[in-house]
């Protein structure tokens, strides 16, 4: 095993025994009243939170190329002295800064976006620059480089020359206070210098005896200062496995307190009403939907509450579950609440419901925030009284005032978009209720092991008999006349369609078309003769119900609307789906809009119209629907373009940021994470060992929020 870096106080003095999140930044040397609130803006008020903010690279300036031996085409990082810097004025007016290492000289352009560069290097100033050199004639030249500043030539310490150097992130206000990678640099070695021995271990020495991991205290000075690469490797793999460990750790000890749960609310038999609601349905249920039914009702039978999640591409039918598995806890004698995201899409699951149990004689009842006081009181009163067996609507069912007297089952749409606390709340209406989560935005793996690394999952993975795909192209905007006369023709033939904005109304500050706009044109030009609705999220709520009501009986043929036609109508005529400035949208976004076509047995049609130059991502996104009509793939690109944290919003769930592990580049650690995890949890599912008392006290530290059913110590 590598070296540990060697670092003592100023004085030699042994470091004091209080704990690092005990300590203040305050206390650390070279950090004053200024920086100390530059520190506690970016989030850093102990040295615990200074030791945890990670370089975001490393420069080794032991391995750093010379200018005398570059080649052209190569990627290169160089460090050298500002020997001048300006604006070349011509043809093409670009920022140069040309750089010297004593072996030549470099010159690093900026073609576009450097005004905010011009005063922003010194002369003599020492920085690393990152990129693609090429030649021109005698000229070495860097285009658009990364750079970071090391100080002024002739400052030496041991900390900045000569050896694996942490480039840390940064900002206007932390720069302001001269902290930037040096600064953090010199306040961090200062940090581990007095406060080294105030580390304290927090893994378990069998965990890291069995996966080969350095010593926390060595993870943290060599992360900062590697003594090489082999022990930045080694520092990284630890700090990246605690992370993932402690979010599987609170995942295992969820799952364990879930395992010990009793209900009250269990299912004994299948009764008339939900034989006859399957019987009456206008389609035959698909093998998916069965698999999936009888795994639901397994749960609602045993003595222990339901915790699954139901994941179903966009059309897959899981509306018609979740209703099936109400019906049965309604026939048991108990209520069953679904809650949804949106005003829209509660209102528009209380219509289906309605209309598809209208026969069966079960009461369903809506409440939203937007109903009138009398209506909301109506709708409470139901509630209390048991009168409404199944109550569909937003947030506003968590609130306080609302009772249920027999709530047996619990099924949360769009789950994602909730938060811990929202859906807990909702939970703890009644003694360890079912509870069924369904998402439309299928889930990568990477994603299922952590955020729902609790839960039973059931798939739909099979599309409703009779569905063709839906053909998809992407074409620019030179296209749109044509695009719109095919669409007329479509019209013209029966079918209904679909043209989604981004936006509500033309905004000065975008270029977009508006659907607003896009809807008065279209009712007085060609689509004068077609019954043509507007939907979007500023419209009164009857207007709302009006225009989803006339467009799904098929009195509107067409509906230009914004993003909230993506959820909430469902309309098997319809098979037209245009999405003007489709660049502006999100893959799964797009993914979800193309769900609401393809729903009948016609020839469904998805045509994306993007405007401009693209990015290469946005590209990327409109390539990849034209591609795959696949949602698991489509959720993986997408997971690998956003991120994790993007892709789902993981503060939601009540689990901290990842700070250095990757879900996707770190799946194998990730999998050993969660074996050692759930081992633990397992043998120790309160934390109340004494060699877990380390573990115990940062895992509450952290992790507060979402421990709050999870009784640990």
């Amino acid at each position: 095993m590598p070296g540990v870096l060697k670092l003592r106080s100023a004085g030699g003095q042994a470091a004091p025994l209080r704990p690092l999140h005990g300590i203040p930044i305050t206390e650390i040397r070279s950090v004053g009243d200024q920086r100390a609130r530059a520190l506690r803006k970016a989030g850093i008020h102990t040295a615990e939170d200074l030791l945890y903010y990670f370089p975001r690279r490393h420069v080794d300036r032991s391995d750093v190329r010379r200018i005398c031996d570059l080649m052209d085409g190569t990627d290169v990082t160089i460090v050298g002295t500002v020997h001048s810097a300006g604006i070349v004025r011509g043809k093409r007016p670009r920022f140069v800064v040309i750089l010297t290492d004593g072996t030549g000289f470099v010159q690093c352009v900026w073609f576009q976006g450097y005004r905010y560069l011009q005063n922003a290097f010194r002369k003599g100033e020492q920085l690393a620059v990152s990129g693609r050199v090429a030649r021109f004639g005698s000229v070495w030249e860097i285009a658009h480089p990364e750079f970071d500043r090391l100080g002024m030539t002739g400052e030496s310490s041991g900390i900045h020359t000569g050896k694996i150097i942490p480039l840390y992130p940064s900002s206007q206000e932390l720069e302001a206070v001269q902290l930037d990678s040096r600064g953090f640099r010199r306040i961090i070695a200062a940090c581990l210098a007095s406060y080294r021995s105030a580390i304290r271990e927090t893994l378990p020495e069998d965990i890291r005896e069995r996966r080969r991991l350095v010593t926390l205290r060595f993870a943290l000075e060599n992360v900062h200062f590697p003594a090489s690469l082999e022990a930045l490797h080694q520092a990284r793999r630890r700090l990246k496995f605690d992370e993932l460990f402690y979010l599987e750790l609170l995942l295992a000890l969820r799952h364990k307190v879930l395992e010990r749960q009793e209900k009250r609310s269990r299912v004994r038999r299948i009764g008339e009403a939900t034989r006859k609601l399957i019987q009456a349905l206008p389609f035959q249920l698909t093998a998916a939907q069965r698999r999936v039914l009888r795994e639901i009702y397994a749960d609602m039978r045993s003595e222990k509450p339901m915790h699954r999640l139901l994941q179903g591409d966009v059309g897959s039918g899981k509306t018609i579950v979740a209703a099936i598995a109400m019906v049965m806890a309604v026939e048991n004698g108990y209520q069953a609440a679904l809650m949804a995201p949106t005003e829209i899409l509660a209102e528009q699951h209380y219509l289906t419901l309605r209309s598809l149990l209208s026969d069966l004689g079960i009461t369903v009842c809506l409440l939203i925030g937007g109903m009138s006081q009398a209506e909301k009181e109506a709708a409470r009163q139901e509630i209390a009284s048991g009168k409404a067996e199944i109550i569909v609507g937003t947030h506003a069912l968590i609130q306080e005032e609302v009772t249920f007297p027999a709530l047996g089952l619990v099924v949360i749409d769009e789950q994602h978009r909730f938060g811990v606390m929202q859906r807990r709340l909702l939970q703890e209406k009644s003694p360890n209720p079912d509870v069924l989560m369904m998402t439309a935005t299928p889930i990568p793996r990477t994603l299922s092991m952590t955020v729902y690394g609790d839960l039973d999952v059931s798939v739909i993975d099979e599309p409703p008999a009779g569905r063709k795909r839906v053909k998809t192209v992407w074409r620019d905007s030179s296209y749109r006349p044509r695009i719109y006369h095919f669409l007329k023709s479509e019209l013209e033939k029966g079918r209904q369609a679909y043209v989604v904005f981004p936006l509500v109304e033309e905004s000065e500050k975008s270029d977009l078309k508006a659907a607003t706009d896009c809807y008065e044109k279209m009712r007085a030009t060609m689509f004068r003769h077609i019954p043509t609705g507007l939907l979007h999220g500023r419209l009164p709520k009857e207007e709302k119900e009006r225009v989803m009501r006339e467009f799904k009986d098929g009195r509107l043929r067409l509906l230009v609307s914004t993003t909230v036609v993506e959820v909430g109508v469902d309309v098997p005529n319809a098979t037209i789906m245009i999405i003007e400035h489709a660049e502006r949208f999100g893959l799964t976004q797009l993914h979800q809009l193309r769900g609401r076509v393809g729903r009948g047995a016609e020839q469904s049609y998805c045509i994306l119209i993007s405007y401009g130059q693209l990015t290469p991502e946005a590209e990327r996104r409109l390539q990849t629907m034209v591609n795959t009509d696949n949602g698991f793939e489509i959720a993986e690109i997408d997971l690998q373009m956003r991120g994790p944290g993007e892709f789902f919003g993981t503060r939601q769930h009540g689990f901290p940021e990842l700070r250095i592990a990757d879900l996707i580049k770190d799946a194998a650690l990730l999998a050993a994470a969660r074996e050692e995890a759930f081992r633990l949890a397992e043998k120790d599912p309160h934390l109340t060992d004494p060699a877990h008392e380390a573990l115990r006290d940062y895992f509450i530290r952290h992790y507060r929020e979402a421990l709050d059913f999870v009784k640990v110590g």
